[in-house]
């Protein structure tokens, strides 16, 4: 039987991971968080990487930006809709992920790919699976991929014209939720090694 302390909401900020204008993956993004605040087992916040002010003639640490380094300590998880670019994922990601380190450790993250193309960021998915651990996140098994996304998202509305992507979140949803409760239990119950 689970207990009160195990089952409140999780919080989840979902994070548009580039900067770029035009960019596919702000309506999966707008997407996947309409669909996040219709469940009241997690509570969230849309962050646009674009807003976070950082210098880039310094790295790491250094530029830690309070604002994002607190929402990202009170997480318990976060939710990347991130675009493919050229196989990859955006440097300025990258740049911003690197701006906190012990922030990340035992949490739970999820990510959603967009791409142009057929195979909706799975290429980037992969190069990213690495930095994410590597940040001390753990990763779920899920993932969400936002294919042909010119198509994908009514050009006028933005909003997606694939009624199964709503299936998709919330399998994605649940798998990252179980994840980010078994993640804050550990990390209020059990000392850190």
């Amino acid at each position: 039987m689970a207990t009160p302390q195990i089952t409140r909401p999780v919080f989840l900020p979902v994070i548009i991971g580039t900067a770029r204008q035009g960019r596919l993956s702000e309506p999966a993004a707008n997407f996947v968080f309409g669909e996040v605040s219709k469940r009241g087992d997690i509570q969230t916040e849309l962050i646009d990487i674009r807003k976070i002010p950082l210098a880039v003639d310094d790295a790491g640490e250094a530029l830690k930006d309070s604002r994002f380094s607190a929402m990202v300590a009170r997480a318990d998880g976060l939710i990347l809709v991130v675009p493919e670019y050229n196989h990859s994922f955006p440097g300025l990601l990258k740049h911003v992920l690197d701006t906190n380190l012990k922030e990340y450790i035992h949490k739970a993250v999820g990510v959603c790919g967009v791409s142009a193309g057929p195979f909706g960021g799975a290429r980037m998915i992969q190069s990213l699976l690495p930095v994410l651990r590597e940040l001390g996140l753990v990763t779920i098994f899920s993932d969400v991929y936002f294919g042909t996304a010119g198509k994908l998202f009514d050009s006028a509305t933005g909003k997606i014209t694939d009624p199964a992507y709503s299936g998709r979140v919330e399998k994605f949803l649940n798998e990252l939720v179980w994840m980010a409760r078994a993640l804050r239990h550990a990390r209020e119950n059990i000392p850190a090694p």
